[in-house]
């Protein structure tokens, strides 16, 4: 198991850009034809830049669904040759999911999740983007928290990403 790279960029949380859409677009196709053998259904702009208005780290997450984890693995070669560096975290051989960066892992401008498409963790977050998207109150709220995790200490990802889960929870069962 690769040791995971250590991430140099900060957390922090900078105003909606009307240009995360385009960032998305350029690499999809890409992506789409370096997975193709193994991907099933559309490359997805998710996570914050995925919502218009919404204050986000800039950084443009995606997600491909795979037919198999193990076989996504051969597309590794394919992957590196369009520029993305294979950057496993922790969970990912547990989760049945491969994490790629661009342009690489320290210093990212897009990060690739590609998960087994039978997994159940990847539906929660095409649910949780399209809330947002649906709600800009919520989104809103959001961008507040995200705010003021990321004011708290910028290098901390685990409490970053625990301080946000429960607002996720909340408007998965249909709070917020």
């Amino acid at each position: 198991m690769t040791t995971p790279e250590v991430r140099l960029d900060e957390i922090v949380i900078v105003p909606y850009d009307p240009r995360w859409p385009e960032l998305f677009a350029q690499q999809r196709d890409a992506v789409a034809a370096a997975l193709a053998p193994v991907l099933v259904g559309p490359v997805e702009h998710i996570g914050s830049t995925s919502v218009p208005g919404l204050a986000a780290k800039p950084i443009i997450d995606m997600l491909a669904r795979v037919t198999d984890y193990r076989q996504a693995a051969a597309c590794r070669a394919a992957m590196a040759r369009i520029g993305w560096t294979h950057a496993p975290e922790p969970a990912d051989e547990q989760l049945r999911r491969w994490s790629y960066c661009f342009p690489d892992a320290a210093r990212r401008s897009h990060h690739l999740h590609v998960v087994e498409h039978a997994s159940t963790g990847w539906p929660t977050w095409l649910a949780f983007r399209d809330r947002l998207r649906a709600d800009p109150a919520a989104a809103g709220r959001y961008a507040a928290l995200k705010a003021d995790l990321a004011a708290r200490d910028r290098h901390d990802r685990p409490a970053y990403r625990a301080g946000k889960a429960p607002f996720i929870e909340g408007v998965l069962s249909g709070g917020s």
